[in-house]
């Protein structure tokens, strides 16, 4: 094991633990509307790392995290990073067959948890009581945090983060939007979401306040605006869908929040108008970013400009690259896809067999190791980058080439759709065709009304074939995009 680099960021826990011991009583965490102080924290930490060292586990093996968000699974993952022991951090919502073979992939020598009852969990780790002090040494090139993709296409692959790399993108991520002490910071993503890094864990580390948000509730408008005035809150992260529920509910201004971050998924027209009246002293940004590479791009956004939103420019020490189909790289307009590099991205996935799709040298000649996004970026004439869609879901319909994404986003566009996923399904007589599924605000919008809503906006092989209207929300990934093999599942293989 190389030696820790001195010059390198301290790590995670190592800064969470300087805060506690500066400021004990401060309130680190607000769940259910309890106050959870710094001192109260570090205890829960400190009793799980001694339930972790009388599992007598081997040193360095890893291990799975199966718990939903709350106090107690927090306290667990700083014990696991003081003891240096990396840990793989899946959707507890992911079927058990996904789960044992994530574990497996991982080496996971136990599975842990902090909630009774959990199938597949080893050791239920409870967090009172005592223990010793939490470890500081660490070495940035070792694995803490195992995310995983969303896995919407199949197994989800596993990403290593190094500690180094999370310490680099939280102080970041701080410094960017003015996240510390006396300041208060919204975690709406689940645990395992990539999102966690800036909301809870950057939070922690530099001593300011979270508002954990529950997923059992995490659809409710009432309930999410109610935590954001309730607590003050100042800064806030998440998926559209969060802003769009917030914006369905209530037209009451949030006047304590100053950052609103969105990220994750495209912005739709409707939900981007929403935004300046719910935050009418917050800057808006999109931040753009894969699990993989954690964030990219940022850009601070005007309504007025209308959509598809920027992707922004780079963010510091981040190098990004359009290449086109043949492999060239693109200097001028144009769509390509995007190769990133990155200070706090993973050095590849756990599994070094799916590297080769991803990962490799820099386009034209560059320097270091890039990761290809598989997102189709377009750079207009002015320089500015937005998101066209994805390599993997371009499809041909009728001989031409089709982007769903696209025909998703004029979807999203009609005041009566609440969301939208289009599917290229097989078809006896077309060979493809697009199927269009449908979550309707209003009852009485029928299939006719959205097909004519797309032919007005897109060419005749883009229109879908199919449109069907759903009363119930779309299965969602872990990561809350739209599950598209249960889509296919559920709606067409049933038939309904």
């Amino acid at each position: 094991m190389r030696p820790t680099d001195r010059s390198a960021p301290r790590s995670l826990v190592h800064r969470f633990q300087a805060r506690a011991a500066r400021r004990p009583g401060a309130t680190a965490l607000v769940w259910r509307h309890t106050e959870v102080d710094y001192g109260g924290l570090h205890r829960l930490a400190r009793a799980a790392y001694a339930r972790l060292d009388a599992l007598g586990l081997p040193p360095g093996a890893p291990v799975g995290v199966l718990a939903a968000k709350s106090p107690d699974a927090i306290a667990l993952v700083l014990a696991l990073l003081a003891q240096r022991r990396p840990f793989l951090l899946p959707s507890p919502t992911l079927a058990e067959p996904t789960l044992r073979a994530l574990f497996a992939q991982a080496g996971c020598v136990a599975v842990l948890s902090t909630e009774q009852g959990r199938p597949l969990v080893d050791h239920v780790i409870a967090t009172d009581g005592d223990g010793p002090e939490l470890p500081t040494a660490s070495d940035p090139d070792e694995v803490g945090f195992m995310l995983t993709t969303s896995g919407s296409t199949g197994l989800p692959k596993v990403v290593p983060l190094s500690t180094g790399a999370t310490a680099r993108f939280a102080d970041w991520a701080a410094a960017e939007f003015d996240i510390g002490p006396h300041r208060t910071v919204l975690s709406y993503a689940p645990l395992n979401f990539d999102l966690s890094l800036l909301d809870l864990w950057t939070t922690l580390a530099a001593g300011g306040r979270v508002v954990l948000a529950e997923a059992d509730h995490s659809t409710r408008g009432a309930y999410l605006l109610d935590l954001l005035v309730a607590h003050e809150v100042n800064v806030v992260q998440a998926v559209p869908m969060f802003f769009q529920l917030l914006a369905d509910h209530t037209r009451t201004p949030v006047s304590t929040v100053d950052h609103v971050i969105v990220t994750g998924d495209v912005l739709p027209e409707r939900c981007l108008a929403a935004l300046p009246d719910l935050f009418p002293n917050a800057r808006l940004h999109n931040l753009y970013g894969c699990t993989e590479t954690n964030d990219s791009f940022l850009h601070e956004i005007d309504p007025g400009a209308g959509v598809p939103v920027p992707l922004g420019k780079p963010i510091s020490g981040v190098d990004a690259v359009l290449v086109d189909s043949d492999g060239a790289v693109i200097d001028g307009p144009g769509v390509g896809e995007l190769h990133v590099r990155t200070p706090f991205q993973t050095a590849g996935y756990l599994d070094p067999a799916l590297d080769a799709d991803r990962f490799g040298p820099g386009p034209g000649g560059r320097a270091g190791r890039y990761f290809r996004s598989g997102d189709l970026v377009r750079r207009h004439p002015d320089g500015q980058l937005t998101l066209e869609g994805r390599t993997d879901f371009q499809v041909k319909v009728r001989g031409v080439r089709i982007n769903p994404q696209e025909v998703e986003r004029v979807l999203l566009a009609h005041p009566d759709v609440a969301e939208a996923a289009v599917l290229a399904l097989p078809d006896p007589v077309a060979g493809t065709a697009l199927h269009a599924f449908v979550g309707r605000r209003d009852r009485s919008l029928n299939s006719l009304a959205v097909r004519k809503h797309c032919a007005d906006r897109l060419p005749r092989q883009a229109i879908p074939s199919a449109v069907h209207l759903l009363d119930t929300p779309l299965p969602r990934t872990a990561t809350g995009k739209p599950d598209r093999a249960r889509i296919t599942r559920d709606h067409v293989e049933k038939g309904t």
